[in-house]
């Protein structure tokens, strides 16, 4: 593996998940990032050491990836009150991805396994500051790290080691539970911090709340229009609800999920939307460590050789009750599908790795913008319908209980979750809402209710930056306006997403150089 810059050394090893799961750097396979306080406070003195980057966008995007640091880690010290970076330090299920022969990621996943019990000690003698709801929010997750340590293949006294550990870490978190503060708002001035300092922007939090609130209305307006063509006498919402109930059996989901991960890669291509078209996309079922999420997409970092995507998905356990399994198999109606194979695939997440592992220049293909990501992934659900996917897809699909309206209803459901996640975030760590009120508003604004509307609303707890989507898609759709006035006849579609995506993932703040460069 080529070396590294220091400076990029020394973000990697605060975020060491992130550079060997998003960057394939398996020089950090079997390692487990320390997060005690002494070692976060020593590893942020080590931050900007070394040589400025030669190219003036690279040095201003390393810089951002700096300061997002000091700002978790050292100003608000979120390795103390947030468990969510310490369970994603500790999860095993990279070493599932094929990245590598098997004998070789299994060894790896067992030094990591054996640095358990250490690692989780830090881990709670850091989480000194854990309030009730971040408890609550995460003690899922943390238990679903268990079910990433295999009965037989490791041997049997670090299995035992690590396993004590965990119930240690859940300990740890269920007292927290009952004990910890009950209120978890970050604060706005500390809101706007933690989401600006790596976007290489100034955030005014209630500028922001306000463009929420206008896209949830031009969403809701949206979603009426497209729901009135499929039935005009019921509630918009009662027909995106009935849409994303018409679900296929859970025997079905790999193969509706890899019929429209087809599709979308197929318009993708016709109608040349990105500037690369090449790579495999497997749909398969999830690994049994990743049972517990319903889908998502392994991809090859840009450090290691190229491999084949995996678009995982989970059909429901055969033992849950009716409701339970229906609700979980919303995901895999049709109109859900139309916005998340879009999402996730073409043009989407796995269009984006394939630049990202033809960008220039180690930063670019390192440091990765969490709103340029899931922004421009978000970004091209909408996109796609301007360009006409819902047609494409009736069409292909040749179904008479599928038109381009059922389409955009799950469109524009996904697109009113993420503005809600926007909302959320900003009530809750703002004190303007409670979880209770953001799991109404959730509820309310979108398909979701019950327990996935409260799910949603704790995940602002322990992810106040998640409303990233819906932010990272408006600032595109702005650049996107600009670049239409700046280039006008010369501006296409196809030329504006290159100069795009040859930033790799660039901070919100940075994208003019798109235009500038474009």
């Amino acid at each position: 593996m080529d070396e590294y810059p220091a400076r990029l050394r020394a973000i990697a090893d605060l975020d060491v998940a992130g550079a060997r799961e998003e960057g394939g750097r398996h020089e950090y396979d079997g390692v487990v990032a320390d997060l005690s306080r002494d070692g976060v406070a020593a590893r942020l003195e080590r931050l900007g050491d070394g040589a400025a980057f030669s190219d003036e966008h690279d040095e201003a995007h390393a810089r951002a990836a700096e300061e997002a640091l000091r700002v978790e880690l050292g100003e608000l010290q979120l390795h103390r009150s947030n468990p969510l970076r310490h369970i994603r330090e500790l999860d095993l299920s990279c070493y599932e991805r094929e990245y590598a022969p098997e004998p070789e990621r299994l060894s790896a996943r067992d030094r990591h396994v054996a640095q358990w019990p250490d690692a989780i000690d830090r881990a709670i003698a850091a989480l000194d500051r854990v309030s009730a709801p971040a408890a609550t929010a995460m003690l899922g997750a943390a238990r679903g790290l268990a079910d990433g340590v295999p009965e037989d293949d490791v041997p049997a006294d670090i299995h035992d080691a690590a396993l004590s550990a965990h119930r240690r870490l859940i300990t740890h978190l269920e007292t927290a539970e009952k004990s910890g503060p009950r209120d978890a708002a970050l604060g706005r001035d500390a809101l706007a911090r933690l989401m600006g300092a790596g976007e290489a922007v100034g955030v005014d939090v209630e500028l922001l709340s306000q463009r929420a609130e206008a896209e949830r209305d031009r969403l809701m307006s949206r979603l009426a229009e497209s729901a009135a063509r499929i039935d005009p006498r019921r509630e918009p919402m009662d027909v995106a609800r009935g849409v994303v109930g018409d679900h296929p059996d859970g025997a079905d989901v790999v193969e509706h999920a890899r019929r429209w991960t087809a599709l979308a890669q197929d318009f993708t291509r016709e109608y040349d939307l990105v500037p690369y078209h090449d790579g495999r996309c497997l749909v398969r079922l999830s690994p049994p460590s990743q049972r517990w999420v319903v889908a998502a997409l392994g991809l090859s970092g840009p450090a290691e050789d190229d491999s084949p995507a995996s678009f995982f998905v989970t059909p429901p356990d055969p033992q849950w009750p009716a409701e339970e399994t229906a609700k979980w198999l919303q995901l895999f109606s049709p109109a859900n599908l139309a916005a998340i194979s879009v999402h996730e695939v073409a043009p989407g997440h796995f269009s984006h790795n394939r630049a990202l592992r033809r960008t220039s220049g180690e930063v670019r293909r390192s440091l990765f913008s969490p709103a340029f990501v899931e922004g421009w992934a978000h970004y091209a659900e909408e996109m796609c319908l301007e360009e006409g996917f819902g047609a494409y897809a009736q069409e292909a699909l040749g179904s008479d209980s599928f038109s381009a309206a059922h389409a955009e209803v799950g469109v524009w459901s996904e697109a009113l979750v993420r503005v809600t996640r926007l909302a959320a975030a900003i009530g809750v760590h703002t004190g303007a809402m409670t979880i209770e009120q953001a799991a109404h508003r959730f509820a309310a604004d979108t398909p979701h209710g019950g327990p996935a509307a409260l799910s949603e609303a704790r995940r602002a707890v322990v992810d106040p930056t998640y409303g990233r989507y819906t932010w990272g898609k408006l600032a595109i759709l702005d650049l996107r306006e600009r670049a239409r006035e700046a280039w006008g006849d010369a501006f296409t579609l196809r030329r504006f997403h290159t100069a795009l995506l040859d930033l790799g993932a660039p901070p919100l703040g940075l994208l003019d150089t798109a235009l500038e460069r474009g």
